[in-house]
């Protein structure tokens, strides 16, 4: 994945806060041809020839290398693409790894208020705290290329079910005394609630054929 004759580049790390706000795809109706090129030569090959030590490279990829790099490949596709999809995987564990506590703390919150059988699809190992979450989250990406594309997808859409849910119930109990901090929980919880149905949407395409 990497080319030892280019000059040593300084991962970009971005604060878990960042994904609140962060909105990678612009989501145009035309994407890039690289994009979608990349993402399908990537997955096919992978995919057919699932080598365990490929797959942990690519899994762990962001961390040796930033996101900078898989950004300009597939940030600004369509969030119902295969390249969208990659993008939202990549990035939701990024957003995992840069803060672990906030994000088990967010999703057990969310095991406790949300009657749903969404908790068992994520497949986290309950009490969920900080090496669990990062755990899920590698489980969920390494699916990606190993595992049924789909069922990936569904896991991380449910993740992000329940993590809403959790924002949006330490939202309620911060309201009253951190207003900043509840607005921030709010904010989070909807765009949890984006990337669940974009990836619930881009599961249900692969699963037709129809995701490109």
């Amino acid at each position: 994945m990497t080319d030892s004759s280019r000059p040593y580049h300084k991962p970009t790390k971005l604060p878990g806060f960042r994904f609140d706000d962060l909105h990678g795809a612009d989501d145009p109706a035309k994407t890039s041809r690289v994009a979608h090129e990349t993402a399908a030569a990537l997955l096919e090959r992978v995919r057919r020839h699932p080598d365990p030590e490929i797959v942990s490279r690519l899994v762990s990829y962001t961390d040796d290398n930033g996101i900078d790099a898989i950004a300009e490949l597939w940030s600004r596709a369509a969030a119902h693409s295969l390249p969208g999809a990659l993008w939202r995987i990549y990035l939701l564990r990024l957003a995992i790894r840069e803060d672990p506590h906030a994000t088990s703390l967010q999703f057990q919150r969310g095991t406790e208020v949300l009657q749903s059988i969404d908790p068992v699809v994520a497949g986290a190992e309950t009490p969920t705290g900080p090496s669990e979450i990062i755990d899920l989250a590698d489980r969920i990406l390494r699916g990606v290329f190993e595992g049924d594309f789909a069922v990936a997808l569904e896991r991380a859409a449910a993740f992000c079910r329940v993590s809403a849910a959790g924002c949006t119930s330490l939202a309620d109990d911060a309201d009253p005394t951190e207003p900043e901090r509840a607005s921030l929980l709010t904010r989070r919880a909807l765009r949890f609630s984006e990337f669940a149905a974009e990836l619930t949407a881009a599961a249900r395409l692969w699963r037709s054929d129809s995701l490109e």
